[in-house]
Order: structure tokens, then sequence, then C-alpha cells
């Protein structure tokens, strides 16, 4: 029986409110047994969320989620791979996610820019200040520059944009005027950068990415043969017949399935609360992300 698992969670350290040491608070409060702090593209957290877990009686898994290119699909896209029980002291991650933070910083100025390309002004403080810390940033932070913008506020208000993930779905997902596609890394590149650093590579929520099964089902086929370890069967936004499809396959191929809600924050409007995923009665294979 797997023990009460979330392995996915953001903090400060990438789009979550909360710090990761909060984060791991909230979690144990939640009933929450094995944690994983999965920012985007960034480990800087996890040492804090360790310790946070010791104090909490949560297990905590050195975890990071990566932005990567789908460069085989009929048209690159973005997708995230979860890297789970990963060295993150050693170099080898430090390194890699440096030059992925890189081109990730350099991806959301080129939307910034296209922000403004279609009328938009930004009140970049916050993004100012995170480049400064180091801190990544991307779409909720450009987001949130714009609601902030006071010159912006009645074509929001005629659009009915009136919040963050409504200005990312109006403007800053695929298909939309201001997304721009980050260069690197390719999905081979984030798996192998995971085993680089002895962690495990998942897909992360096939679903919310592409929705026709057949597409989700030969994309998988594709990753397990570069090599990636599972993916995330179980996730909050995933239905029984897209979970039962993932598990099935997963199973048939031998690879890992995982879950979790996405914890971002308790204001969030889809993503505040841990373990609000199902899993519909299938027993979930955890491997060694389990301990």
């Amino acid at each position: 029986m797997a023990p009460r698992f979330d392995l996915q969670s953001h903090s400060t350290n990438s789009d979550g409110v909360l710090s990761a040491a909060e984060v791991v608070t909230r979690a144990g409060e939640a009933g929450v047994e094995l944690l994983a702090l999965s920012d985007h593209d960034t480990i800087a957290g996890v040492a804090e969320a360790l310790a946070a877990g010791e104090r909490a009686g949560v297990e905590v898994v050195p975890a990071v989620e990566i932005s990567a290119v789908d460069e085989g699909a009929a048209t690159p896209r973005e997708l995230h791979i979860l890297g789970y029980r990963i060295d993150h002291t050693g170099p080898a991650m430090t390194a890699r996610l440096q030059e992925f933070l890189a081109d990730r910083e350099k991806r959301t100025l080129r939307m910034r820019d296209a922000l403004r390309e279609v009328g938009f002004d930004l009140d970049e403080a916050e993004i100012e200040e995170r480049i400064a810390a180091g801190k990544p940033i991307g779409r909720p932070h450009l987001a949130g520059a714009v609601l902030r913008a006071e010159a912006n506020a009645a074509r929001l208000q005629q659009e009915n944009i009136d919040d963050i993930g409504s200005l990312i779905r109006g403007y800053l997902i695929e298909g939309k005027p201001a997304f721009r596609l980050r260069e690197t890394p390719t999905v081979a590149e984030a798996i192998e950068a995971i085993h680089e650093a002895g962690g495990v590579a998942i897909w992360a929520h096939p679903f919310w990415d592409i929705s026709e099964p057949g597409e989700v089902l030969a994309s998988l086929e594709r990753f397990h043969a570069l090599g990636i370890d599972g993916v995330e069967a179980f996730y909050i936004t995933h239905d029984e017949a897209q979970t039962r499809l993932l598990a099935d396959r997963a199973a048939e191929l031998g690879m890992l399935t995982t879950g979790s809600a996405d914890f971002h924050g308790p204001e969030n409007q889809q993503f505040h609360s841990f373990l609000a995923f199902e899993t519909y009665g299938i027993e979930p294979n955890l491997g060694r992300i389990a301990g």
C-alpha cells in the first residue's frame, strides 16, 4: 500500500505563493505522508523543504519540474518532466538547471515583449526583484505584471480577464498571441539531466497539455523509448477514463505511475489543496520514489 502521497507542489522559489517550509507544513496538516517540492527549473527550496519535513513528520522527496520542448511532436510544444530522488546537492543537476533556467528567463522576457506588442502595460517590479534575487520568472509573474498595471484595467474588464489564470489562458498558452516556445531543453535532454543526477524521470500531467487520448499514448511510447521512467497518471484534472488509460498503458510498458494535486497556494483557483486527486481504486506504482 502506497503512503498518502502528493508528488507535485510549488513554493515562492518558482510560481507558488508560500515558502518551501510553509508548503511542507500545510501538506503535513492535510495528511500528506510523502511530498515532493517540485519547483519549476530550480532546486533552491529543496533543502528548506527537507528540514521542514523532518519537523513536520513528512517525508520530502528531492524533486524538480523541468519545462522541456517536445520536438518529436508534429508541432513542437512545451511539456513538463518531473525529476524525483535527484541529488540536489551535486554539481550535475545544478549545472544543467542553470542552463535551462537561463533559457526559461529568455523565453519569459520574449513573452513580456510580446505582451507589450499586443498593447499591454506591465508593472515589472516583482519580475525585476526575482531576476535580481536569481529566482525563476515565468508566465504567472508576467500575468501578475499585466494585472497590476492600472492602464490595462478597462481592457481586462472588457475581455473578462480578472486573475492570473484567465490572463495566461487568454494570452500566454500555445496558440495565443503572446506565447513563445522555449528553446532548451528537449524532453530527451531533461530525462538525461534527471538520470545524471541519480533521479527518476516522470512525464507530468499529460492530459493537461494534450487533449487527444491517442496522441497522449503515442507521446508516452515515444518518451518510453527515450528512457523516461513513468507518467503522472493520477492528477487533479484527469478524469477516470484518462487516468485508467494512462495507468493501463504504463503497466503494459513497465512504467511507474505517480500523482499529485499540484499545490500552488491556498488562494489558487484550481491548485489550492493537497491530495485533491483521484486514483479510482488503481494502485499507484511509485517504485523507488516511495523510498
